[in-house]
């Protein structure tokens, strides 16, 4: 299971926010957060965990859910990586917008006789 389909569902990604923010939950608490039935929050649940997001623990007959920190490393890595490529772009852009802008200084500093 993609992690990145895994999260396109905004009902996924407030699990995972329940999830960041009280460490861990039963199916039962999660489930009581929204206003779909048991099955569909359950449905969410395997796909988050289809796709590593979240670790379940049985304790008794409790379902224990919490993120698991792995993939959100991994998430975070693969972030850091695009906005380090995308900073890349954009500092090579500012390259090319100074030289052009420098250029037509240069020329129009020559059209009226200054260098």
């Amino acid at each position: 299971m993609d992690i990145f389909y895994a999260l396109a569902d905004p009902r996924r990604r407030k699990i995972m926010e329940l999830l960041a923010i009280s460490g861990a939950l039963s199916a039962t608490e999660i489930y009581k957060k929204f206003d779909v039935t048991a099955q569909a929050i359950s449905q969410h649940l395997t796909i988050l965990k289809e796709a590593k997001l979240v670790i379940m623990e049985k304790h008794a007959q409790k379902h224990i859910y919490q993120i698991n920190p792995d993939s959100m490393l991994e998430l975070e890595e693969w972030t850091r990586k695009m906005t380090e490529h995308w900073n890349q772009r954009f500092d090579a852009l500012d390259k090319i917008l100074e030289d052009e802008k420098r250029k037509n200084h240069i020329k129009k500093g020559s059209m009226y006789g200054k260098r």
